[in-house]
């Protein structure tokens, strides 16, 4: 657009537009820069490189040219177990750091696990049993070297509200339990199938905001349903939304609550809350948070048993099944109407626990400058949960709280998910009977201090000053969650990520430009107030590529436009629009429907006496001769 000072004379333009006139009138084509038509391809070529670009942009197999047939062998025994790759340079030094970070998490885990099986409707052993094989699993064939596997809030009770939903987990629970490993089941197929089939640009669709919103509401969801173990109530909603949990804390409260319960409760809340602000206010002291779950569990525990407060009340753990994890094959539930909910509830909980573990994972590598394989991570966490569902297992996933303090201890490789491992190991074997005096008040608070952080109101304040529609959809799977139901909040999220991205591809973006004054520099006058428009000519700018989506919407606001223009000038007497110049530099693609409606502007600006011109290389001219050069 440097090339256009020369029009602010408006004889100039006048006289310019009088020879283009004369020029087409006697039969001489308008001095214009023509695009070219682009020289013709093979067309099953031109398709393979675009199905190579959409699904292997990351060339994946580059690795394996010009390779011998028996390292190929190596190298996608390598892709698939990850471990052999690294593993051949870990030393001692790393095992160090590992370990560190390994018992670090492991004492997070061990009562998280317990409170998270809770979320779900299961026994409590079934938590730690997800802590114990997944991370094995992922250990071998994962790519990142941060992420803590094991069970997490958001999908913990996620699961629980769907499959409560099917099957009453107090009056059937070898039924619940069953569906859960077959919804497990499915979620690990489904998420190796999106991995092999390099699908994982589905997850995508599900924006960050929505991801912030949904996140949010369902960390209140969950604090709120910890009421009950909070303030040892016993009879308690099987809803999720606030209405009814308030109706059921405040109808409860007529029969009393556990005085006792709420005093432990708000004790050791006060204590993780204030080890959390310790660990955040000095780096070097993240331990702190990391083990004050344990020691709460700990010294809860010895309370309860030497003032035997369960017998005034206080609800406790009871029991926790001894031993690693039986076998679980033979539960799954292969044919019958279950099937299809587990088949259906597997999808949902796996694309969930997909999006979380991935996002932690791309986070903690960027920070590490190393590369994350997307769909590698797919196939290793759809691996470990297809073998958890059959190992007495339900879904797990990458824990950003764990994952974080596996960080901050100074991880170095997936070794520490197998210390981690190992670890609940060594629990389930010798140590569960001693959470038998264990207070359900105190799992509460672990757990609320756990989901608070999930509430990220910053995230929300950026998105507002960015992005409303963002901020949209944000509050949209927040309310929807907080309102309504988890499933209702994730489908409200969806459906609003979706609906962003037809707006967008539909209504694309597009600014009348004027002259930064003393530059040669045209931009949008809505950002930049100074700039001024050239008399006589009108500059829009294209910010999308055209579709045949877009194509009609971009051809009707241009002449919007114009006929916004022209009422303009002719309230304030000015100099009427002699020409039209779109801008279309970002408009990076374009379809035959795209073609066919610029060819329709340009035969209306004819009618209406308006030259379409082109100043400058980066101005594409509308293709006003397109059938003349096909």
């Amino acid at each position: 657009m440097s090339s256009m000072d020369h029009q602010g004379d408006e004889n100039r333009e006048t006289k310019e537009m009088d020879e283009r006139s004369l020029s087409m009138s006697h039969g001489q084509e308008p001095n214009v820069h023509r695009v070219g038509v682009p020289p013709k391809q093979n067309i099953f070529k031109e398709f393979q490189a675009t199905v190579k670009e959409t699904f292997f942009s990351d060339d994946p197999l580059r690795s394996f040219k010009d390779q011998t047939k028996s390292r190929k062998l190596i190298l996608g025994i390598e892709a698939m177990f990850p471990i052999l790759s690294w593993g051949r340079n870990y030393t001692l030094k790393n095992f160090r750091g590992d370990l560190i970070a390994g018992l670090t998490i492991a004492s997070l885990c061990i009562p998280q696990d317990i409170g998270y099986a809770k979320l779900a409707n299961l026994d409590p052993q079934y938590g730690l049993y997800s802590s114990f094989v997944p991370p094995l699993i992922y250990a071998v064939m994962g790519s990142s070297r941060d992420i803590a596997i094991g069970p997490v809030a958001v999908v913990s009770l996620l699961l629980g509200t769907l499959l409560q939903n099917e099957i009453d987990p107090v009056a059937n629970p070898r039924d619940y339990r069953r569906l859960a490993f077959t919804a497990t089941f499915f979620a690990g197929i489904t998420q190796a199938t999106l991995g092999v089939f390099r699908l994982g640009f589905l997850i995508d669709f599900l924006s960050h905001a929505a991801i912030v919103g949904f996140m949010g509401g369902a960390a209140i969801t969950i604090a709120l349903q910890q009421l009950k173990g909070f303030l040892g109530i016993k009879k308690f909603t099987k809803k999720t939304d606030v209405i009814s949990v308030m109706q059921s804390v405040f109808s409860s409260a007529q029969h009393g609550w556990n005085w006792q319960t709420i005093v432990i409760g708000a004790s050791f809340l006060t204590f993780l809350l204030f080890a959390r602000y310790i660990g955040k206010k000095n780096k070097k002291l993240f331990w702190v948070p990391a083990i004050a779950p344990l020691i709460s569990v700990i010294l809860s525990t010895t309370l309860v048993y030497i003032t035997r407060a369960d017998k005034e009340g206080v609800a406790i753990i009871k029991h926790i099944e001894k031993g690693i994890n039986p076998s679980s094959v033979k539960e799954i539930y292969w044919s019958g109407d279950y099937l299809g909910k587990g088949f259906r509830i597997g999808i949902v909980a796996g694309m969930i626990a997909l999006t979380e573990a991935v996002a932690i994972g791309r986070t903690f590598a960027s920070t590490k400058d190393y590369q994350l394989d997307g769909n590698r991570e797919m196939v290793a966490l759809g691996a470990m949960n297809v073998v958890g569902s059959m190992t007495s297992c339900y879904v797990a996933t990458g824990s950003f709280s764990r994952s974080a303090v596996n960080f901050m201890a100074g991880c170095e490789t997936a070794v520490s998910n197998i210390v981690m491992s190992i670890v609940v190991f060594l629990t389930l074997q010798f140590i569960t009977p001693l959470f038998k005096y264990t207070p359900n008040a105190i799992l509460s608070a672990i757990i609320i201090s756990a989901v608070i952080n999930l509430v990220d109101y910053q995230a929300a304040i950026l998105i507002w000053k960015i992005d409303k529609f963002d901020f949209v959809a944000c509050m949209g799977a927040f309310f929807g969650v907080f309102f309504a139901s988890v499933e209702i909040g994730l489908l409200i999220a969806v459906s609003i990520s979706f609906a962003k991205i037809l707006l967008q591809v539909t209504r694309p973006r597009t600014a009348i430009l004027g002259k930064i004054p003393m530059t040669t520099v045209y931009r949008n006058i809505q950002q930049y107030p100074e700039a001024t428009k050239v008399p006589g000519v009108l500059i829009i700018r294209v910010d999308s590529a055209i579709y045949f989506s877009n194509s009609n919407y971009v051809k009707e606001r241009i002449l919007r436009w114009l006929v916004n223009e022209e009422e303009e000038i002719k309230g304030n007497y000015q100099t009427r629009i002699q020409f039209l110049i779109v801008d279309m530099s970002p408009v990076t693609d374009i379809d035959t429907s795209g073609i066919h409606a610029l060819e329709e502007l340009y035969r209306s600006l004819q009618k209406r006496g308006i030259q379409v011109i082109n100043q400058s290389t980066k101005l594409l001219y509308i293709f006003s001769n397109y059938n003349n050069s096909k």
